[in-house]
């Protein structure tokens, strides 16, 4: 459902979003994302990638400083602007998004500031589920508990974002007791024994997985019953 009269939801799904940004796409990268989440929705600029694939989002959001003219007027009836300059159009679209979960595409592997502002929104935004699909890994923030099906040696990559503690059961260099902290502790490139659970304590952990995993970790988000509240 889209609702253009509520900024505070304008859209709200019972099933997961693609939310396609203006950075470079991967070939692949909308197939893929769209036969997991169905629902698609643009952010400013991801608008002129959209129409270049042929397809239609049920909406736009942003400020609109980027979209290319001839989106804008193909999309007019679905764009909502967004006019203050504090946020980031990501900041804006996933506020605004309301689904079990949101795959981001297009945020990834252009300009570092633009990905390091993407992550900020991630534990800014925590009680809006996202997964960011980039080229060769996935990310995301650790929700309160989180079982994930993976194979022995697969690349668990844990990074703070702020001081946090995170359990865990299954990881070849267990976290428990350990306090991390950017500036401190991180707990990058740890691998998988089998299976694994999280159990975070605050959301700050971001948690990044092999792109080849995404399938899997979809599902596992999904069974999530309960994520982090609004801040």
């Amino acid at each position: 459902m889209v609702d253009g009269g509520d900024l505070g939801m304008i859209v709200d799904s019972l099933e997961p979003v693609t939310l396609v940004g203006g950075g470079d796409l991967t070939p692949g990268d909308l197939t893929t994302a769209l036969s997991l989440a169905p629902i698609l929705v643009a952010a400013d600029g991801g608008a002129g990638s959209v129409m270049a694939a042929g397809l239609a989002p049920c909406a736009v959001i942003g400020d609109m400083d980027s979209i290319p003219p001839e989106a804008a007027a193909a999309f007019a009836a679905q764009m909502h602007p967004i006019a203050e300059q504090e946020t980031t159009d990501f900041d804006k679209a996933l506020r605004h998004v309301l689904a079990p979960l949101v795959i981001a595409v297009g945020f990834s592997g252009g300009r570092f500031d633009h990905e390091l502002a993407v992550l900020h929104t991630l534990v800014r935004r925590a009680e809006r589920p996202c997964l960011v699909l980039g080229r060769e890994s996935i990310t995301f923030l650790c929700p309160p508990t989180l079982s994930l099906d993976l194979a022995p040696g697969e690349v668990v990559s844990l990074f703070p974002m702020g001081s946090v503690a995170v359990a865990s059961e299954g990881l070849r260099w267990p976290t428990g007791g350990l306090e991390f902290a950017p500036e401190r502790l991180i707990g990058t490139s740890n691998e998988a024994l089998g299976p694994v659970r999280l159990e975070a304590g605050a959301p700050r952990m971001l948690v990044i997985l092999p792109r080849h995993t995404l399938t899997r970790t979809v599902a596992a988000l999904a069974s999530v019953s309960a994520g982090w509240p609004a801040l």
